[in-house]
């Protein structure tokens, strides 16, 4: 953009024009950005709205020193749809019938409304559906989107969902006012937010939300910024084989469900949350080392002084914790995996 001068003049030239008030605006906002602070490293003002950047705050405390949180400001700010959530109710890590801990480093934190997500997307089958709002969902790391679909839906239960609204997982591209479809038998076009089968995507193509078993939902590739990448089909087998970010390959049947494109939020594994106690606001309590512990408690503890554990790493039941694959081979669901994520071959 050059100096912060040059831009300076340029936006005051811009003001001028009616025409051009809302990109006289945003470099406004620029010019702003550059000259308060250099201690922020993204730019506030962006364009899609799926592909929220990570804000660094200005050291004003020492929690804000090391904060670095996704821009949540371009986000709808009101409450979700009433009828597509419910209360999460909180078990603090605990088993329901004995009440004891199964779970540790769980319990407390803000309350939670839990969104009801349609990870099958065949109820409305042939149905467009026009994207309302985006919105923020503090039980997943991606972001969701509200659909409201054209027609009615006789399958659902008035008294379980709306007939016309529904929660997806929004892909980065989705944008306010498109319109997606979902459909389980014929072909659709190869555009974000679509969902088919398949054996209606084209080879190349980037997916998410994948089905394992048809009918079931989505079960992979589900978080912020993950997909997959269709490598091959197979129609005389029935089978598809898909290219995982971890570079593991694996065959998924032509009948299930994929929704187009990548999940919204990549940049979510580049937050810093600053202190503790965000995250006891998330719900995740303390965790403790265990050569900090007595023998007695953990197979690291005890010892003179500060030990490094005097054995390879392992939990508190003594299962090893570094490089130990717990994978059965002989599981039925390992047939599928063509590479596994630890294979060395490129």
């Amino acid at each position: 953009m050059g100096s912060p001068l040059a831009a300076i003049s340029r936006w005051l030239s811009l003001r001028q024009s009616s025409g051009l008030r809302q990109f006289a605006r945003t470099t406004r906002d620029q010019v702003n950005f550059q000259l308060r602070g250099r201690a922020h490293t993204a730019v506030r003002t962006f364009c899609d709205i799926t592909c929220p950047p990570v804000i660094q705050r200005k050291p004003t405390t020492p929690s804000n020193r090391h904060t670095a949180l996704t821009d949540k400001s371009k986000l709808y700010k009101g409450r979700p749809h009433p009828r597509l959530s419910v209360g999460l109710p909180k078990r603090a890590g605990r088993s329901r019938t004995t009440g004891r801990i199964t779970v540790r480093h769980q319990g407390g934190g803000n309350k939670r409304l839990y969104r009801i997500i349609d990870f099958k997307r065949s109820a409305w089958e042939g149905i467009p559906g026009l994207v309302q709002r985006i919105e923020y969902d503090p039980n997943r790391s991606a972001l969701i989107a509200l659909v409201r679909h054209q027609k009615k839906c006789a399958a659902i239960k008035k008294k379980q969902r709306p007939d016309r609204f529904a929660y997806i997982l929004c892909p980065i591209g989705l944008k306010i006012g498109q319109t997606v479809v979902a459909s389980r038998h014929d072909p659709l076009d190869v555009k974000v937010g679509n969902a088919m089968t398949l054996r209606h995507v084209p080879v190349g193509t980037t997916v998410h939300n994948i089905e394992l078993r048809p009918g079931y939902g989505g079960q992979m590739c589900r978080s912020a910024g993950t997909s997959a990448r269709v490598l091959e089909r197979d129609e005389s087998k029935g089978l598809a084989l898909l290219r995982l970010q971890s570079k593991e390959q694996r065959l998924v049947r032509l009948s299930c469900m994929v929704s187009i494109g990548q999940v919204s939020n990549p940049e979510h594994k580049n937050q810093s949350f600053g202190k503790a106690g965000r995250m006891r606001w998330k719900g995740i309590r303390p965790t403790v080392r265990g050569v900090a512990m007595n023998p007695v408690d953990h197979p690291h503890g005890g010892g003179e002084g500060k030990t490094s554990g005097g054995r390879p790493s392992v939990s508190k039941w003594g299962m090893p914790t570094k490089g130990y694959r717990t994978r059965n081979k002989r599981k039925k669901s390992s047939v599928y995996i063509v590479r596994q994520r630890h294979d060395s071959r490129r």
